[in-house]
């Protein structure tokens, strides 16, 4: 059986919005982080909150798991793929990833 797919990149992520494929966006990062940089139309659910909200999720179609680097993000799509969501993937560098490669208007911190 082939290994899930764990990861996608920032130009992997940019196709999908601009072909619309259904996906989602979930945000883990903190309140305070939102307000530096977000993409649009995102889910957020802090990492801290989802062990108790993932059933929020939608099953039926690819998470990309979003935070400032990618580690909090890559803990998230683990512990989602756990919990039976296989379609949730980490957006390989998260802001600072999508900031360098896709939107040099973004902030980084």
């Amino acid at each position: 059986m082939a290994e899930p797919k764990l990861e996608i990149s920032p130009q992997d992520l940019k196709k999908m919005r601009e072909q619309g494929a259904p996906h989602l966006v979930v945000d883990v990062r903190e309140k305070w982080e939102l307000d530096v940089a977000a993409l649009p139309d995102f889910k957020h659910i802090p990492l801290g909150e989802l062990q108790t909200r993932f059933a929020e999720l939608p099953k039926d179609r690819p998470l990309v798991m979003f935070c400032r680097s990618g580690r909090r993000s890559m803990d998230a799509t683990l512990f989602l793929h756990k919990q039976g969501y296989g379609q949730a993937v980490n957006l390989r560098g998260g802001v600072l990833s999508w900031a360098a490669e896709i939107d040099p208007s973004m902030k980084t911190y």
